[in-house]
């Protein structure tokens, strides 16, 4: 079934706080915070915070080599209230696509001017996850129609994509393109599958251990690996049958919640249940895992930049966090509007985006040297 929908154009003014600080070894200092946050929909309304960033040290066997010098800058951008927005993908015209999940649109913000346009992607919709595919257009996994979204960026033509009938209420997450060009999705309730672009058509499998599959990844190679977060696994795809190999962290009912690959192939799990990140490496075999700082820590979503710096959300802390694999050193940065939710990080070289689900926002990180 193929649709097309309107859109509408909303202006939306920058509601902004800008947080410089730079990158050490030192211990955590205090947040100050300047004025608070306003009540969460509110449009125009400045917030501005200074959050002083520390970096914890995890145990080593050798000393670690000096951190390199980045710089980082904060800023958040009001999205239309009501909205929800869940995913976010830098778009190829360097504005940002994210995911309404609560009003069933597709939203495209320009960082330049605050300005948003909204897609209506139907009745019923309840978008999830969006990447954009080597095409330059967003592609959907919306939850509510239980099918494949895409959306051409010159037009903004809504095509739909069903799953099988097998599949009702797979409770679709996220998505991720292989080496070949074809789409490879997750949903909740226990199922993964493919959608061949040229082709048309979805096809669905059963996940091996049931009901988790969430984040899901794509490694330089072109390899498809996706975590379980009610099986607590990650799992690879074998894109030729379609089967999925489990692969089990070390730690026992941890979580494994999103899952993003490295420049090396390594890929980096963030780890829900324990508060850690872990990293495996599927040519040795070989794990590690590391609890991120502070008491009460919930990992939920995981991006791996252009420097192969690892950036993690907790929910527990409120903050977005850095880790560097080379110096085994975190750095939190508070988030400025309490609660704010970000479900998942992605980006381009020098940023890394977030959707604060919770107060209708996106969130930015950008760094320098």
């Amino acid at each position: 079934m193929h649709t097309t929908l309107p859109s509408r154009r909303l202006a939306a003014l920058l509601a902004a706080c800008v947080v410089a600080w730079a990158c050490g070894a030192s211990e955590a200092t205090p947040t100050a915070r300047e004025s608070p946050a306003p009540s969460a929909g509110a449009v125009g309304t400045p917030v501005r915070t200074a959050t002083p960033a520390g970096s914890v040290a995890t145990p080593s066997s050798s000393p670690a080599p000096p951190e390199r010098e980045r710089t980082f800058e904060l800023a958040e951008y009001q999205v239309p209230r009501g909205s929800g927005p869940h995913d976010v993908a830098p778009a190829a015209d360097g504005g940002v696509w994210y995911t309404g999940q609560r009003n069933g649109t597709l939203g495209h913000l320009d960082p330049a001017t605050g300005e948003v346009r909204e897609i209506e992607l139907g009745r019923g919709s309840a978008p999830h996850g969006v990447i954009v595919g080597p095409d330059g257009a967003p592609w959907i996994t919306d939850g509510g129609l239980n099918a494949i979204v895409r959306v051409d960026p010159s037009n903004d033509r809504v095509e739909v994509y069903p799953l099988p009938d097998r599949h009702r209420g797979a409770n679709l997450n996220t998505a991720t393109f292989d080496g070949d060009g074809v789409l490879w999705f997750t949903g909740q309730t226990g199922v993964y599958g493919r959608l061949d672009p040229d082709e048309g058509r979805v096809e669905t499998y059963d996940a091996p251990r049931g009901r988790g599959p969430y984040g899901i990844a794509t490694t330089p190679a072109g390899d498809v690996w996706y975590a379980s977060l009610a099986g607590s696994h990650i799992a690879r795809i074998d894109r030729a049958s379609g089967e999925a190999t489990v692969v089990r962290p070390p730690t026992e009912d941890q979580g494994a919640r999103r899952v993003w690959s490295d420049s090396m192939g390594r890929l980096w799990v963030a780890e829900w249940n324990a508060g850690q990140v872990a990293m495996h490496d599927p040519v040795s075999g070989d794990w590690r895992e590391w609890p991120l700082p502070g008491n009460g820590a919930q990992a939920y979503a995981v991006f791996v930049d252009d420097h192969d710096d690892v950036w993690l959300t907790d929910f527990g802390a409120n903050a977005i966090v850095r880790f560097d694999p080379t110096s085994e050193t975190f750095e939190s940065l508070e988030l400025p509007s309490a609660g704010a939710a970000v479900r998942q990080l992605f980006g381009r070289p020098g940023e890394v985006w977030g959707a604060e689900s919770a107060v209708d926002r996106l969130v930015v990180v950008r760094s320098g040297s």
